[in-house]
């Protein structure tokens, strides 16, 4: 190998070697560590270890909470999918099929702008909403007639953890909404005069000829949906900090009240290795799904 193209990828590890060692020490070390503590009862506050193997498994395997946490998520994971996924593509087919430019991008801007408001900030305007003395959404249930339906949103088992959803589909519908919108802009508009010259309606065009074409964006929003449905953790910490009675606890929050609120680190690390493992094989399946459904025109 020439002196020369050996010194440029000498050049090139050089530059590369300190991003792996920064990545090294505050990602993967992490990870290593946190599988050690997994199989530790570790006082944070006293700082007493004691190696108790998979035994923080085994607790977690029989702790009822834990299941409710990993349900709620998988429920937010479904609606997730419905709303910002496969509703959002239907937006933004029928915000693309508007001949004018100026009417569509006054509706992006519409759909996009509670995605710009932090999810605290979300959160905590929801919590006055749903307030069920002086929040908006009761007295607006009484004036059309509908008081029976009134109640305490986020004070019922029955409702908090949809009411939750609820509001961060209103904050994550138009970013989706808008990544739809720009797939389809890549659709090449002769695809679509060719299906219009064929006769073909607006709601076939949108079954044969859109969905096809953006099988590679849907299928990256579904893995990166699920994901995000798996590391919920703000909005239920600013709404209900896991309550009433832990009906609104996600695998998030729960490690979170183990290890910072129990004091119970050990099983916070098992809590956070089941986590890692779920999101580890999502991020894989989404890179096998994006790699299989490219499309190229």
């Amino acid at each position: 190998m020439p002196v020369r193209a050996v010194f440029h990828r000498a050049l090139g590890l050089a530059w590369v070697i300190p991003a792996l060692a920064v990545v090294g020490v505050f990602v993967y070390l992490p990870l290593v560590q946190n599988f050690g503590f997994s199989a530790l009862e570790w006082d944070i506050y006293s700082g007493e270890q004691e190696y108790v193997g998979l035994e923080n498994y085994s607790k977690l395997l029989n702790d009822p909470v834990f299941w409710s946490s990993f349900g709620n998520n998988v429920l937010y994971a479904v609606v997730s999918i419905v709303f910002q996924v496969f509703g959002a593509l239907l937006l933004a087919a029928l915000i693309e099929s508007i001949r004018s430019d100026r009417w569509r991008r006054n509706l992006r801007a519409i759909y996009f702008l509670p995605s710009a408001i932090s999810l605290t900030v979300a959160g905590l305007l929801f919590y006055f909403i749903y307030e069920p003395n002086l929040g908006p959404l009761n007295h607006l249930l009484e004036a059309v007639g509908l008081g029976e339906f009134t109640q305490a949103w986020l004070g019922q088992e029955s409702t908090a953890m949809l009411a939750i959803i609820a509001m961060s589909q209103w904050q994550g519908f138009g970013y989706s909404t808008l990544l739809f919108a720009v797939a389809i802009q890549r659709i090449p508009s002769e695809i679509y005069g060719a299906a219009a010259l064929d006769g073909t309606g607006p709601i076939r065009r949108f079954i044969h000829v859109t969905l096809p074409l953006v099988r590679e964006m849907t299928g990256l929003m579904m893995m990166v949906t699920i994901s995000g449905a798996f590391q919920v953790f703000n909005e239920v910490m600013v709404m209900t900090s896991g309550g009433p009675n832990n009906s609104t606890q996600v695998m998030g929050t729960w490690l979170y009240r183990s290890g910072f609120v129990r004091n119970n680190f050990g099983y916070a690390a098992a809590i956070a290795t089941v986590l890692f493992v779920i999101t580890l094989g999502i991020a894989l399946a989404q890179m096998w799904v994006t790699r299989r459904r490219r499309v190229e025109w």
